[in-house]
């Protein structure tokens, strides 16, 4: 039988920093601090007509109460030392955060009413959230609910996905036809997400391998002369129903390992000095690229490796902070779902990873 936990339960010694009595989940708590976020932090004040801000601010004051959730789930899998299951998928369709974390915090009534004392509704409100566009379909929907059961099971399993800036595309109809347009749902950004770039993973693509001898004289081989991509992780809250345990879904944004090419700049030559910029932003630009033409299918490949790389780069982090680089129990703590074929490049990744990377046999 599978083991449950009970995160707030956890015995762990926070930091002082963050020794703070609960959050209230009252009416008037949650009027409070949507209050504070709409006017200190967002620097709106009554004259604000978008419905933009007031959803942030919303948003903020509920992401308040699931980080306290969040970081003791994250203590009581750190104190039972977990097996953990590992969820890659290049597809997440999560829908709306807004509606989902007020459900499974049970706080609907109370935020309904803290709007309403305010003069607001809350379903307009709600309408400003753009739908998450990590997925496209089935398989994302079988991802995003997996999270969630998981959650509400109290399972410690985690997603990995990437964080693509545009979804599949926005539809409006014109003239009885459907129409396509660029999805940039991330463009007024996302409150639910917590930026993570002490986690940044370094991300190989190019160059070539070579043999060397090792400190004890074994051949080990290495890759060098690549072309590396930063991997930035953007964690997003996945609550359970009503259990107080927040898992987490990881996503992956690619970033280049310099702005621009400084020499090129003063040169003059501005396309040229961003254009490593600009290829490491495209891994995480799109979701799904059409693979029709060759560059399709190689920005496809990529998008898969570089999933792939950072999330087991990642994994392979926890554990040796945790555990030093003693992998005798590696495969007993560890268990990976490669949702569909995409992710499994990650099977001949790890192994490099152990062998090149970790000096295993």
């Amino acid at each position: 039988m599978t083991k449950k936990f009970t995160p707030l339960q956890s015995s762990t010694p926070i930091p002082e920093l963050t020794q703070m009595p609960p959050l209230g989940m009252s009416e008037e708590d949650i009027a409070n601090d949507f209050r504070h976020y709409f006017s200190h932090h967002l620097g709106r004040d009554r004259r604000c007509k978008s419905t933009h801000y007031p959803y942030a601010a919303l948003s903020l004051a509920l992401r308040d109460r699931l980080m306290e959730r969040w970081i003791n789930t994250r203590y009581a899998y750190q104190e039972t030392d977990a097996r953990r299951a590992h969820y890659m998928s290049l597809e997440f369709l999560m829908g709306r955060a807004l509606g989902n974390t007020m459900l499974n915090l049970g706080v609907v009534e109370e935020t309904d009413k803290a709007l309403m004392s305010l003069g607001l509704d809350l379903e307009e409100i709600s309408e400003a959230e753009n739908d998450a566009g990590l997925g496209n379909g089935g398989l994302g929907r079988l991802a995003a609910c997996f999270l969630d059961s998981c959650a509400t099971l109290q399972l410690p399993v985690i997603g990995y996905g990437i964080r693509y800036e545009y979804g599949m595309f926005r539809q409006k109809i014109e003239n009885g036809f459907q129409m396509e347009e660029p999805d940039h749902w991330l463009r007024d950004g996302n409150p639910c997400e917590l930026e993570r770039p002490e986690y940044t993973q370094r991300v190989h693509f190019g160059g070539r391998s070579e043999t060397y001898r090792d400190a004890q004289g074994e051949t080990r081989t290495r890759w060098v002369d690549t072309n590396d991509v930063l991997a930035v992780p953007y964690d997003v809250p996945v609550p359970g129903y009503k259990n107080d345990t927040v898992n987490t879904l990881r996503l992956w944004s690619s970033a280049a390992t310099d702005e621009f090419d400084l020499g090129e700049f003063n040169a003059g030559s501005y396309p040229e000095s961003v254009a490593a910029k600009n290829d490491a932003e495209h891994i995480s630009m799109v979701l799904y690229p059409n693979d029709a033409s060759e560059n399709g299918k190689e920005l496809r490949l990529r998008q898969q490796y570089f999933l792939a790389t950072a999330t087991l780069q990642d994994v392979l982090r926890r554990w040796i902070r945790d555990h030093g680089k003693n992998f005798d129990e590696f495969a007993d703590k560890n268990v990976f779902q490669l949702n569909d074929t995409h992710p499994t490049v990650a099977v001949a990744e790890l192994m490099r990873l152990l062998v090149d990377e970790q000096g295993l046999g």
